[in-house]
């Protein structure tokens, strides 16, 4: 009987011990993970000599670009990445966009909202993938804006419609950052996304007249961006308003971010881009708003997500950085695309590309998958990528547009010369 009493006490003592080391071990890891999530951040910003608010003003746009992409390959990759899509999405609010866009047809039929969805991803990574003294950034905007000047020359597109949108693409990540990610963002990358779009904003010739201070120029990169987020605000009091066009864009673009969605499913995933939306939105795109607890529940998703990774997830690798476009041009002379959100346009042909998890995935819910000799299966040249109406057009213009940006030197500050924004 003793010797029974002892063995029990001796397992139970054993469990004890385990049960311990288990707990410390756990323990441990969420420390691990917390201190190396943190770790990372600090010594990245670090790395830049913009310690205090006074720094700022100096901040070049090549180290905007760095902290910038850093922020969407590496620290917020899932979130950033839809953030924007949003963004995108959120310009079909301004029926002076969607009616455009209804009109050309590029994104309010199935025909050629894909392709044309993947255009507008393609010329915006090439500018966010690579550095803004770059031949490939600075090719990539002079196409966007040949292809805009076509429109702006007719009164289509009208200054306040590209400086909403250019607002957005600064905006919309920091939102959703802050309000879906593990941490928040920090004032110095604030500051990075401010830099970054005055600058693109001045490659694209916007004018910020309607801005506070216009006359007298911006300290920094958040003085910036203070400053458009106020005025896309009004922008919108006014502007974002119902309309019948504004819908019609918003359903295809809705079927294309909902692309990897089976259609059984769709119900309830048009309930989640509509819970997404904020109230004026929702009234401009003419969408039924979902139910209070529904849309708590979306964000309380979000919510659990950003704790599992805050506390028991380790930093992505370098070597698991999302990417989406190749970074060397292929035998060609064009470039792949790494990744394919909707249509397999511009893949490189592989066996893991076309008989893939992805791809059986893609064949079993009924949607494209690559394949030989069909979406361009060659990769894109930047210079041709856009509407077929300006297939091969304007090359010429899109040269001396490029060799304009490179002389300008894109990579050094947006406010060195202030009073003169």
């Amino acid at each position: 009987m003793a010797q029974a009493s002892a063995s029990f006490s001796e397992a139970l003592s054993s469990a004890a011990t385990q049960a311990m080391a288990t707990a410390g071990a756990f323990v441990g890891y969420i420390v691990l993970c917390h201190a190396l999530r943190f770790r990372r951040t600090r010594k990245k910003l670090a790395s830049y000599p913009y310690r205090t608010r006074a720094d700022y003003r100096h901040m070049t746009t090549e180290h905007a670009f760095e902290i910038q992409k850093y922020l969407y390959e590496l620290e917020f990759p899932f979130v950033t990445n839809k953030a924007l899509e949003f963004a995108l999405f959120r310009t079909y609010g301004i029926p002076s966009i969607s009616r455009l866009l209804l009109a050309t047809k590029q994104l309010s039929t199935p025909e050629h909202a894909p392709k044309r969805y993947i255009d507008t991803e393609v010329i915006i990574g090439e500018f966010m993938s690579f550095a803004p003294g770059s031949e490939r950034a600075n090719t990539a905007i002079a196409r966007m804006n040949y292809i805009h000047s076509m429109y702006q020359a007719s009164g289509k597109i009208s200054n306040a419609d590209l400086l909403y949108t250019l607002a957005l693409f600064a905006l919309e990540p920091v939102r959703w950052i802050d309000r879906c990610e593990w941490r928040k963002v920090t004032d110095l990358e604030r500051c990075a996304f401010g830099t970054f779009w005055k600058s693109m904003g001045d490659a694209m010739e916007i004018s910020y007249d309607e801005l506070r201070s216009a006359g007298s120029g911006w300290t920094d990169g958040l003085h910036w961006l203070e400053e458009v987020e106020e005025w896309a605000k009004k922008y919108e009091e006014t502007d974002m308003v119902p309309d019948v066009a504004n819908k019609k864009t918003a359903d295809e673009t809705t079927a294309i971010l909902l692309w990897d969605v089976p259609k059984a499913m769709y119900p309830f995933a048009y309930k989640v881009v509509s819970a997404l939306m904020d109230d004026r939105l929702r009234k401009a795109m003419m969408y039924d708003a979902p139910s209070a607890t529904f849309q708590k529940n979306v964000y309380l998703t979000f919510r659990i997500r950003a704790f599992f990774l805050r506390h028991f997830a380790l930093p992505r690798p370098w070597f698991l950085r999302f990417q989406r476009i190749a970074e060397e041009p292929n035998k060609n002379g064009k470039t792949y695309l790494l990744e394919w959100p909707n249509e397999p346009w511009y893949l490189e042909p592989t066996f893991l590309n076309r008989w893939g998890p992805k791809a059986w995935f893609r064949w079993a819910i009924g949607r494209p998958y690559p394949s030989v000799g069909k979406y361009g299966s060659e990769g894109f040249d930047i210079q041709r990528v856009g509407p077929k109406t300006f297939e091969g057009k304007g090359l010429p213009e899109i040269d001396k547009t490029k060799s304009k940006l490179l002389a300008q030197g894109r990579s050094g500050c947006p406010f060195a010369f202030a009073g003169k924004p």
